[in-house]
């Protein structure tokens, strides 16, 4: 292939594409325009990434059998018909591969977006503004001609799609709700291809389940939640006692910030007490609950 190699591996895989009933071992090479999966040089399935439609990491279907552990499932277009294809490695490559793979299909995609469409609860004049998409390490890139603004995934509290318009047309759109600079704001992105669209929701919903599952083990008290909530309602909390603010004993609120700092939820700064990101989160999704 002409365009440059961005993964080059051996794994195992299987399709629908293909007749064999067990996974086979061989290459794995992905390029800037397609995936090859080659048993041989006369027996490749060759699968142009403008027709996957969709990516699932750790996720087999039935008919492809029980023998794949770490896998990238992709789902894709051929004369057609819609099939897909397994491809099984260690979890360290999979997970590499599965990173690259999304990045090689929306990566540079020109997308229209309205940064800070919302701040807080209050609708903005905000407009929707032309950008090149890119995933990042940890962030979704906006790049525009002036500059460049992120959505730091971590900061990630909620995501949706709706309809709206959008340069004189009614079109889908991504809405992702986050922090940025202690405040929680929506940006909101339409993709012309409702294929990456489909594709960039499936990376974020992967991101978000991943961070949801580092919360599970977390045990969120109603006065843990409160505390939270409180210091991300108040933002800088210098010269605060949080105590007062919440009404309660200064030893039992000392209690409850050692907890939430065990949990990972609160860190040391020059300022106190100060919230993580993933703090930020918890206490964003609560604020209704605690205010209700």
């Amino acid at each position: 292939m002409s365009e440059s190699v961005i993964a080059d591996f051996v794994g195992q895989f299987n399709s629908e594409a293909s007749s064999r009933g067990d996974p086979i071992k061989g290459r794995v090479v992905l390029s800037q325009k397609r995936l090859v999966l080659a048993a041989s040089e006369d027996d490749k399935l060759t699968i142009p990434l403008d027709a996957i439609f969709d990516i699932a990491i750790g996720q087999v279907p039935p008919d492809l059998g029980d023998f794949f552990d770490s896998t990238v499932t992709v789902a894709f277009e051929r004369n057609g018909r819609r099939l897909v294809a397994a491809v099984e490695a260690d979890a360290e490559k999979i997970e590499k591969f599965g990173t690259v793979l999304f990045k090689a299909i929306v990566n540079g995609t020109e997308t229209t977006v309205k940064e800070r469409a919302r701040v807080g609860g209050r609708v903005t004049d905000a407009e929707f503004r032309t950008a090149r998409l890119f995933l990042t390490p940890g962030t979704v890139e906006f790049r525009r001609d002036d500059g460049t603004f992120t959505v730091d995934l971590e900061t990630v509290s909620d995501f949706s799609r709706s309809s709206r318009e959008v340069a004189g047309g009614t079109r889908p759109v991504l809405e992702v709700r986050h922090m940025k600079g202690g405040t929680a704001v929506t940006t909101m992105a339409a993709l012309a291809s409702a294929r990456k669209m489909s594709i960039l929701g499936r990376y974020l919903r992967r991101e978000y389940s991943e961070l949801m599952e580092q919360l599970q083990d977390v045990e969120l008290t109603q006065d843990k939640t409160e505390v939270l909530v409180a210091m991300y309602s108040t933002g800088d909390m210098e010269g605060m006692p949080l105590a007062s603010i919440l009404g309660k004993d200064s030893s039992a609120v000392s209690m409850l910030l050692q907890d939430l700092e065990a949990d990972g939820l609160i860190q040391d700064s020059p300022d106190g007490p100060a919230l993580t990101p993933k703090g930020k989160v918890v206490a964003s999704r609560h604020l209704e609950d605690v205010n209700a």
